[in-house]
């Protein structure tokens, strides 16, 4: 068992504190292209052109807009479906609760939080399951994503699905990626808080953050899918990619405890797919970024050394595997992304 995030303070201190002065997200209008600086931003523009799964990016250093161009797709004040970077969404709002002592620690058993959500046939082991387990998907459990995903959406209840299934790893020994347990975190957080997800993400994120969060799906239960399908306009993206950051603070108020954030780069899985480091949520790639990654290839990203904030949103009915589109966005990042950091 790893130990809870307070413990974790002295192990990495990889997040700076910087203050932004930010903007309100404004309102729908037409798809748009916005260059910034596009001077400087010309290795980053021939890097892209190339890649027609593409919808918006956004690169950010400091308080300057470096970039921000949306050559396809409903533009960079439209909500775009994030896939999952939902989970990366749903970790900080964990931490959130935890703050307010809604949630005793990472460390909290699942039947301790929100015994109800616990069904009487559950597979031996899940009375051992976290917080921590679920939101860095090391519970154990078989997958509800990938070829399982359907059949899991189609059951009568998600939540009992998921803690009936098989055991296939000792909790907290591997990453399985499911969302399905980011799922079972977020109907947690909406017992242990009294909020529904959707209320959770508004309060704690969207208000103070000044963007909006419209409803997206729930489960037959009524509980809001978590992990996957919540919807935001790129630059709401970018204001968390900012927030990630900054060390959890956005135009001058801490919206995520700093600690939380500090503890959500400390690796404690690998994906077997990308082959990147994950934490509380996020992946942590070898250059440095903090990454949130949705299908098709969705990417909030925050690089605290090199003072970057990125966001990218794509085409979400296309894949994006390691090997393939993701892959290129990666080599993006670290490269014409970074370079055009580095200038002025």
């Amino acid at each position: 068992m790893k130990d809870s995030f307070r413990d974790v303070l002295g192990v990495s201190r990889m997040i700076t504190r910087r203050l932004f002065n930010g903007f309100l997200v404004a309102g729908l209008a037409p798809p748009i292209t916005m260059p910034a600086r596009s001077q400087t931003g010309a290795g980053v523009e021939e890097a892209i052109a190339p890649l027609d799964q593409l919808y918006s990016i956004q690169i950010q250093r400091g308080n300057e807009v470096l970039l921000a161009q949306a050559p396809r797709g409903p533009g960079l004040d439209r909500v775009a479906n994030i896939k999952s970077c939902s989970k990366s969404i749903v970790a900080l709002i964990l931490g959130t609760c935890i703050a307010r002592n809604e949630i005793p620690s990472v460390d909290a058993r699942l039947v301790d939080v929100a015994p109800d959500l616990v069904p009487q046939d559950a597979t031996d082991g899940v009375s051992e399951i976290t917080m921590e387990h679920l939101v860095s998907l090391t519970a154990g459990l078989e997958a509800t994503s990938g070829g399982n995903y359907g059949g899991w959406i189609a059951s009568a209840n998600w939540v009992s699905d998921v803690l009936t299934r098989p055991i296939v790893a000792e909790p907290g020994s591997r990453m399985i990626y499911s969302t399905g347990s980011t799922h079972v975190l977020g109907a947690a957080l909406t017992q242990a808080s009294g909020e529904t997800l959707l209320d959770l993400a508004r309060d704690r994120l969207g208000r103070p953050m000044g963007f909006e969060i419209p409803p997206w799906s729930r489960d037959p239960q009524g509980f809001y899918l978590g992990g996957n399908e919540m919807a935001l306009t790129p630059r709401a993206m970018l204001a968390i990619a900012l927030m990630m950051r900054d060390g959890g603070r956005y135009d001058g108020d801490q919206i995520v405890p700093t600690d939380w954030i500090e503890a959500s780069v400390v690796p404690r899985a690998r994906s077997p797919y990308s082959g990147m480091d994950y934490e509380y949520g996020w992946f942590i790639t070898e250059t440095g970024y903090i990454l949130a990654r949705g299908f098709g290839g969705q990417v909030i990203a925050a690089h605290p050394d090199a003072d970057l904030a990125v966001a990218i949103t794509s085409d979400p009915t296309r894949p994006a595997n390691s090997e393939g589109y993701f892959g290129d966005l990666v080599s993006l990042l670290d490269g014409p992304v970074l370079d055009l950091a580095r200038q002025g």
